[in-house]
């Protein structure tokens, strides 16, 4: 096999794999309307499409003589190919089937998130979980306190299921990109339960 056809075929790969990586993020970024508000997921779309063409057009314009068409230029192209530079095609192909093989964990682009977590999102996540659980385990405490065993098991079954639903907004929805298998979470060290002080009895 030839250099050329090696670099051709890579850089076909390349091609396929960088418009399959682009359609994926701007088709849900347009139906999900972040075209214009996810501007991280926008230029990230735009950077596999404009490469994606990139490594098409020398793809095609390698396969032009293939077809009974002289282009002194594409057989200059195929000529100045040498096996190192081939080297890195086939790796970038490589690289760029396995990153389309990671699709299911598009979401923190899809979702509009910054490159690195930030300290807006940190804040935002605290007072989320001060509103919808902290709070929530005060009233539970207090109804408690009162003597209201019922009005406490209702706050603590609704603190529940608001930290339940916070947690699925945090790490992914159910079918969603970000899918949670089992195992996934796995704890290094079990949970344990701190026993009240008999002191305190």
């Amino acid at each position: 096999m030839k250099i050329w056809e090696v670099v051709t075929g890579a850089n076909a790969v390349v091609a396929v794999a960088y418009f399959s990586i682009a359609w994926i993020i701007l088709s849900r970024l347009t139906k999900t309307q972040q075209l214009r508000t996810n501007k991280l997921g926008l230029a990230t779309g735009l950077i596999f499409l404009t490469c994606g063409v990139h490594h098409g057009t020398h793809a095609v314009h390698m396969l032009i003589p293939s077809f009974g068409i002289h282009d002194a230029k594409a057989l200059a192209l195929r000529q100045s190919w040498h096996w190192e530079s081939a080297a890195w095609d086939v790796i970038t192909a490589a690289v760029g089937v396995y990153y389309l093989s990671l699709r299911g964990t598009y979401a923190s682009v899809l979702r509009g998130a910054q490159m690195f977590e930030d300290m807006k999102v940190r804040q935002r996540q605290a007072l989320e979980i001060n509103d919808n659980i902290v709070q929530g385990l005060t009233v539970a405490k207090y109804e408690l306190d009162r003597g209201k065993d019922d009005r406490s098991r209702e706050a603590i079954e609704t603190t529940l299921r608001k930290a339940r639903a916070l947690i699925t907004e945090l790490l992914g929805e159910r079918e969603s990109e970000v899918e949670l298998g089992p195992g996934d979470l796995r704890r290094r060290t079990g949970a344990t339960v701190v026993e009240p002080s008999r002191s305190s009895e």
